[in-house]
């Protein structure tokens, strides 16, 4: 072999053993969160995956009750983010997360929305009851956090029996946004975030009471391709940077 072709092969060597190192460390980590966190976390990806070159950040938002039972029949997801303690406590409980990894990130609020033309005046829980109010987007309480304190809220306040059959159910907080925004109903329960979203479409009327603050955790699933990652990217969140992003869509420090 001539020097240089002995040249070329050590160049050739040398390209590869770059290239492969590149496909070691680069990943795409999954994150399940809660549909409310789908616009502020994407605009958490840039900026993560800036801080940790060859790594791709992959979304699935959805109710927190489905995500769930996704990562319990072995969906390959790295972290999950929660709307509510409760479905983080369950994972938890069938050891579907690494318990040491499970942090408190934002706060919300639950809200009153109708849409923003022609919506019915309401003032309180109790103006529903108006004749004029005949349908009200919530999401399904067995299934949706924001729909479990909604409808909590209207059984502490003991008017869950006379409205429930205005109840349009949504498989998800942003359906039941959606639905208000298109004026499929005259009102409807979502977070301030979500109202947010669609400000142009619905108004928000008031702040529902309800009896616990809404906060949402996140955590590293048990068993996810990369682990040490996922605690990066939790970290990332709770980071000034991460809680300046999530302010700027509304959401509170935990």
């Amino acid at each position: 072999m001539t020097i240089d072709g002995r040249k070329s092969g050590r160049r050739l060597a040398l390209t590869l053993l770059l290239l492969t190192g590149m496909a070691a460390q680069a990943a795409e980590l999954t994150i399940s969160a809660a549909a409310s966190l789908a616009n502020a976390f994407k605009e958490l990806a840039p900026g993560f995956e800036a801080q940790h070159p060859g790594t791709r950040l992959l979304f699935n938002f959805a109710a927190s009750d489905a995500l769930l039972a996704q990562i319990a029949k072995g969906a390959p997801v790295d972290v999950f983010a929660s709307a509510d303690q409760e479905t983080m406590d369950r994972a938890q409980a069938q050891k579907l997360i690494l318990p040491d990894s499970r942090r408190n990130f934002v706060r919300n609020a639950l809200v009153l929305v109708t849409p923003r033309e022609g919506g019915v005046a309401l003032s309180s829980l109790a103006d529903l009851q108006k004749p004029a109010v005949r349908r009200i987007a919530l999401g399904k309480p067995e299934a949706v956090p924001a729909g479990r304190y909604a409808k909590g809220a209207l059984e502490a306040a003991r008017l869950w029996p006379a409205l429930e059959p205005k109840a349009v159910y949504a498989g998800n907080v942003r359906q039941a946004l959606d639905y208000v925004a298109r004026g499929e109903v005259e009102a409807g329960f979502v977070y301030a975030t979500d109202a947010a979203v669609q400000r142009d479409k619905v108004k928000q009327l008031f702040v529902v009471p309800i009896d616990t603050v809404i906060r949402y955790p996140l955590a590293a699933v048990a068993g996810g391709a990369h682990a040490e990652l996922a605690r990066r990217f939790i970290e990332h969140v709770l980071s000034p940077t991460g809680q300046a992003v999530l302010a700027r869509h509304g959401f509170q420090q935990p």
